[in-house]
């Protein structure tokens, strides 16, 4: 559908992505950062028994939330006019590693409240499938990998907060300032180099590999500053001892014992956890015991098989 005509410019998410299509041929490798979510918190993925992958992720939210129909908004499903938004929803109050590393980011589930990217996240989440399946040369960071190659295109979720203050306004609108600030940052940390280090995998593993689920605002790391954030999220940050025998995750799994298998994520082996709501025993990589919840009583995900 075309805009109306007059002097005021317009813009569309169809009209964006196609724009971007066209212009991303791999001729002139490009850094473009998106102001919205590009998955959800692992919760969501526990919830609804869904594989921690972000492609089988992308499918499965189409499914159900088909924004990129013609005419068919986010409240639209919300209100369920459209596809299925009730059988994949998530809580207000769930946030992504990368929201907490951002300090006042709000959770892609926060609706109508303002500063929200909910809506904007559920809207745009479908296009990032579409420019992948039309452009397989796209870098989708960090879930096609931490480090891009040399001369890649890169699609990077941003959140302008981070920099907005680091430059003047001046006649720029709210909006405005933020697209300024956002596309003057980029430019100057890949002048300078700075932006290879904006590309590293946080720390420990464990956040890295929920990130490559999650996603990662760019610029941000982890652990949280203690500027942006209390002591007591501070103090349940996971460390590198999740892995050790009797560590207790903040929903109350405890580690028993290692074992040798080979667990489903990369380097990585499988565990005995046991939960202590209910003392069901099952398996999970290492890399997820920090967040993991019980399969049987805190609608975690399967456990691995201990045989």
């Amino acid at each position: 559908m075309a805009p109306p005509i007059g002097p005021k410019r317009y813009w569309t998410r169809r009209g964006l992505a196609a724009w971007l299509v066209e212009t991303l041929d791999g001729s002139v490798p490009t850094l473009v950062g998106l102001d919205h979510g590009f998955s959800f918190p692992m919760r969501y993925f526990e919830r609804y028994h869904l594989a921690p992958d972000w492609s089988a992720f992308l499918e499965d939210f189409c499914a159900h939330w088909p924004t990129y129909a013609p005419n068919t908004y986010v409240d639209f499903v919300r209100d369920g006019l459209a596809g299925d938004g009730a059988a994949r929803t998530g809580e207000r109050h769930w946030r992504r590693l990368t929201e907490e590393a951002a300090g006042a980011a709000k959770s892609v589930f926060h609706f109508d409240v303002q500063g929200s990217v909910a809506k904007s996240t559920h809207a745009g989440i479908p296009w990032l499938r579409h420019l992948r399946n039309e452009r397989s040369h796209l870098h989708f960071w960090p879930f096609n990998g931490w480090n891009p190659k040399p001369g890649t295109t890169v699609i990077a979720e941003v959140y302008p907060r981070l920099w907005s203050g680091l430059y003047d306004v001046g006649t720029r609108s709210p909006d405005q300032h933020d697209a300024f600030a956002v596309a003057t940052w980029m430019r100057d940390a890949s002048r300078s180099g700075m932006i290879d280090q904006s590309f590293e995998a946080p720390s420990p593993e464990p956040i890295a590999a929920t990130a490559r689920v999650e996603g990662w605002i760019l610029g941000t790391s982890w652990p949280p500053t203690a500027r942006q954030h209390s002591t007591a999220r501070t103090r349940r940050r996971p460390s590198a001892g999740t892995t050790q025998i009797g560590f207790v995750n903040r929903n109350g799994q405890k580690v028993i014992a290692r074992t040798d298998l080979p667990g489903t994520d990369h380097n990585q082996v499988v565990y005995v956890l046991s939960c202590l709501s209910c003392g069901n025993r099952y398996g999970a990589n290492g890399s997820d015991i920090f967040h993991r919840r019980c399969p049987h009583c805190g609608a975690g995900r399967p456990g691995l098989p201990l045989e």
